[in-house]
């Protein structure tokens, strides 16, 4: 059995040899980009047609497919990462969070956004003084369950 590791390695190299990318993939596999990107890189599974399109496109095999459809583990033993760009996801929760825990409350009540019925959009948007990063993240609200 394939571990998630090898599979995004498996992914990667191929990805990286066809000179494909991610918005490429999800076309293939009627995914959005980011959507696919989570699954090749562990931390989603896919549907065996999705997991078929995927590795009909890069050439990969049986196994890879298997891995990709097996659920994975999620935050498991992980650390706030150095990489710049991810680093900056916890700036902005450890910063803002709390901001917006509060306006989420007085807007929905007591509650939480959902990121299991969720999509996040990644848009380019460009701007004299230097392109802008636009992330879009939409996520059910689920308010908390008295009893």
């Amino acid at each position: 059995m394939m571990k998630k590791e090898a599979m995004t390695d498996a992914i990667m190299i191929a990805k990286t040899s066809k000179k494909t990318t991610w918005e490429i993939l999800g076309k293939e596999t009627k995914l959005d980009p980011i959507c696919i990107a989570a699954a090749c890189l562990g931390s989603a599974s896919l549907l065996e047609d999705e997991a078929d399109a995927l590795v009909a496109a890069l050439e990969l095999g049986q196994e890879v497919k298997e891995a990709l459809m097996r659920f994975p583990t999620k935050g498991v033993g992980q650390v706030v990462p150095s990489d710049p760009l991810i680093y900056r996801f916890y700036e902005i929760a450890y910063v803002y969070g709390p901001s917006v825990k509060e306006v989420v409350h007085e807007m929905f009540g007591d509650g939480i956004m959902s990121a299991i019925d969720y999509t996040m959009k990644v848009n380019k948007v460009e701007d004299p003084k230097g392109d802008r990063v636009q992330i879009v993240m939409e996520g059910k609200f689920l308010p908390y369950k008295k009893w």
